[in-house]
């Protein structure tokens, strides 16, 4: 119906809110570093409907694929207040990647998903360019995705991520191993902070404070408040796969997630077989320190809520212990020894020994 019969100017899309000309310069603005994360298996192309990837020609012979999706939480919300964008696509990676590893397998490739209510190509540009940074530190390959803008579900300047990764392993390399029992040693792996489990707690506690992202945190005075807590969640891939193809050593990984060690070391270990942990071998860094002592948070609650430090867990033989550790500290990794498994009467649980210290 024409203008002149109606008395309405047409309706568009835009003035629903939804911008497509927006969209279509996003699509051209990330090709370039979609394209920087091509491997073997996947060119990382965009603007088909759908990613391809061949496995054969990323060598594997008898492959059973893992796949896992995952979100980087409240922790947009800091990233969106305070216009830090350039990690958060790091974050998204890394958690869907580090449980692709605890399971022995080589992440292949990743799709995105960013939803928001207002399009701004350039800071979803600035995400993607993370998420990115984090594919090529990993090894995958970004080979899709998918932006939608929200009106009404979102607010303007908000947005919210999910990742999907797809990755690899021999039949033969899954983990966990089925010797995995009493007498094995745990090795935990330096987290780089918060990582992102626990930012609805961590954004209270910054509220109820009364604290401003832009002062300068508490715990790190070299930092704003903001820049401190969005550093990214550390990616161990590229380590795991360097100690898993020259030892035969690591029996299983645990990712230190949302629900923090109490949770997350019990998925790895079968019936029967309690993980016993020291925590006085455990060095509580500034952030969880300040963390705990500005929401007075008990023990209890900081380990089954937070990393506290331990962003993954090695599962090893005693007389193993020295050749993982020194595969995985040639690569980068804070290697310390915090436990061993031991026999249990039930379904796994975590035993905690000491109490919990602050950083030196």
């Amino acid at each position: 119906m024409s203008e002149q019969k109606t008395g309405r100017a047409p309706a568009r899309y835009a003035d629903a809110g939804v911008d497509i000309d927006a969209g279509n310069a996003l699509v051209d603005l990330i090709k370039p570093v979609v394209k920087a994360t091509r491997r073997s298996g996947a060119d990382a192309l965009i603007g088909g409907f759908g990613g391809l990837f061949d496995l054969k020609a990323a060598g594997f012979s008898d492959p059973i694929l893992v796949a896992t999706t995952d979100g980087v939480g409240t922790k947009v919300k800091i990233a969106a207040e305070t216009g830090l964008h350039e990690t958060i696509g790091i974050d998204l990676v890394a958690m869907c990647v580090n449980d692709l590893v605890v399971q022995g397998a080589e992440p292949l490739f990743f799709l995105d998903y960013y939803a928001t209510g207002r399009l701004d190509p350039q800071a979803a540009a600035i995400v993607v360019a993370g998420i990115a940074a984090g594919c090529h530190e990993a090894g995958a390959a970004l080979i899709g995705g998918e932006t939608a803008e929200m009106p009404g579900v979102y607010a303007n300047n908000d947005y919210d991520l999910a990742g999907f990764a797809v990755g690899a392993a021999e039949r033969s390399r899954l983990l966990p191993r089925s010797d995995v029992g009493p007498g094995d040693v745990l090795l935990a792996l330096a987290s780089s902070g918060v990582h992102s489990n626990g930012y609805s707690l961590v954004r209270r506690l910054v509220a109820d404070a009364g604290l401003d992202w832009e002062r300068l945190a508490p715990f790190a005075p070299d930092m704003t408040l903001g820049r401190a807590l969005i550093v990214p969640t550390r990616i161990y891939v590229k380590p795991i796969l360097k100690a898993l193809r020259e030892t035969t050593s690591i029996k299983a990984l645990a990712h230190i997630t949302g629900g923090g060690i109490t949770e997350n070391m019990p998925r790895v270990l079968p019936a029967g077989v309690d993980a016993r942990i020291d925590l006085s071998a455990i060095r509580l860094p500034p952030v969880f320190h300040w963390l705990r002592q500005t929401g007075a948070i008990e023990e209890a609650e900081m380990l089954r809520t937070f990393n506290c430090g331990v962003g993954m867990i090695v599962v090893t033989a005693e007389a193993e212990v020295g050749a993982v550790t020194k595969v995985l500290e040639s690569a980068g990794e804070t290697v310390t020894r915090i436990g061993r498994l031991e026999p249990g009467s039930g379904p796994s649980r975590v035993v905690y020994d000491g109490a919990l210290e602050g950083a030196a």
